[in-house]
């Protein structure tokens, strides 16, 4: 799928705090090649299914940030200007490899092929939900496609992707490996560096990969860190850094499958810096015009949009007609509001499954309060 040339450029040439302090790019923002013999392995076909990728996530999250603000699901965390990121590491992760994301991944999951029904089943937390609406919106799971849970606690999930790497080490599975996730903010926790360190000391097969889209919520990276980079704090515990420009998807794919394929090897971990923007809102709780210049944001959000350099690249390349972006968007726009519909259409969760996976046996008295009917609700209040 991609030719060893772009391994062989001077990037990965370079020495360990060079590529940690550099930016891998192989697309400017104007679509045009960085290196035309970098990208003589990706075809029409693999490029394509990563620019349908990227637009699956921009068109599913506009509609999801619609429900919130109609009141019909109670949260959601965007990924905008950072499809690239998701898309192109999700591309260089085999069904073997274990998925361990922060808030934005869901789209790796979906690339994988986790269902989008399963995926909205869990925003709604309906009878569908596998979590039985035991966890808040955007926290989808698929143990079919090693897809993990996310943890809302900042960067606590990055020594799950350690020890899962560590586990698989110890039980000989070569072949395999994990990747990790995290953002800029979680590499202040001191999760994180006991993360680096075990992975440093055991080689384990992990890729970590941090989306720096420069702010954990209203802090910018200017006051997060005064590391010259994010991707250097790797190098001092003896884990390979590389440093990429996040916006480009096929940087990505290529920086990561490098650091995925010395993993399944057996060569130990690589920690990844992505460097995108959070053009968005942190969340949909968050108003980030309270915080920052919106018109630095502006330029990310135009300029160095991802799926507007795809997009030009795919259309100097002749690999997308005028015109089909949008029916593409359509097309993926029906399917998704079919899934809300019929989301929406399914019940919440039995009572009843509010102790499953909790006991054995229930006791008394939990049967006892399960056996009892619930009060009615206030007026004014839907049931």
């Amino acid at each position: 799928m991609v030719s060893a040339k772009a391994r062989t450029m001077s990037y990965f040439d370079g020495d360990a705090e060079t590529k940690a302090r550099g930016l891998f790019q192989l697309l400017r923002e104007d679509g045009t090649p960085v290196d035309e013999a970098a990208l003589a392995g990706f075809d029409r076909a693999f490029a394509r299914r990563l620019f349908e990728g990227m637009l699956r996530i921009r068109v599913t999250d506009a509609r999801m940030i619609a429900l919130q603000r109609q009141g019909r699901i109670s949260f959601y965390g965007e990924a905008m200007g950072q499809e690239a990121a998701v898309v192109g590491s999700a591309a260089a992760s085999k069904p073997d490899d274990w998925i361990v994301p922060a808030l934005r991944e869901a789209g790796v999951g979906l690339f994988r092929g986790m269902t989008l029904d399963s995926y909205i089943a869990q925003i709604y937390g309906n009878a569908a939900d596998i979590s039985k609406g035991r966890q808040m919106p955007c926290h989808p799971c698929d143990a079919d496609r090693h897809y993990v849970v996310m943890s809302s606690c900042v960067s606590t999930q990055v020594p799950h992707a350690v020890g899962i790497a560590m586990a698989m080490k110890i039980k000989g599975d070569k072949g395999a490996c994990c990747f990790g996730y995290m953002g800029d903010g979680g590499t202040s926790e001191g999760d994180f560096h006991v993360s680096l360190n075990f992975a440093g000391v055991t080689k384990a097969p992990v890729v970590l990969i941090c989306q720096n889209n420069q702010w954990a919520i209203s802090t910018p990276g200017t006051i997060q860190t005064a590391s010259e980079t994010i991707a250097i704090k790797g190098l001092g515990y003896g884990v390979e850094a590389l440093r990429a420009d996040g916006n480009d998807v096929f940087a990505v794919h290529e920086v990561v499958s490098y650091a995925a394929e010395k993993a399944r090897r057996g060569d130990g971990p690589t920690f990844i810096e992505l460097l995108t923007y959070r053009v968005s809102a942190h969340s949909t709780s968050d108003d980030p015009s309270r915080y920052r210049d919106e018109s630095v944001t502006e330029v990310w959000r135009s300029q160095k949009d991802p799926l507007r350099r795809m997009e030009l690249f795919l259309n100097k390349r002749g690999w997308l007609a005028a015109g089909e972006r949008e029916a593409l968007a359509s097309e993926i726009e029906h399917q998704v509001r079919d899934c809300i519909a019929r989301q929406e259409a399914t019940p919440l969760p039995p009572r009843e499954s509010l102790i499953e996976d909790v006991y054995e046996t229930p006791p008394w008295h939990l049967r006892e309060q399960l056996a009892q009917t619930p009060p009615a609700p206030p007026p004014g209040h839907a049931k």
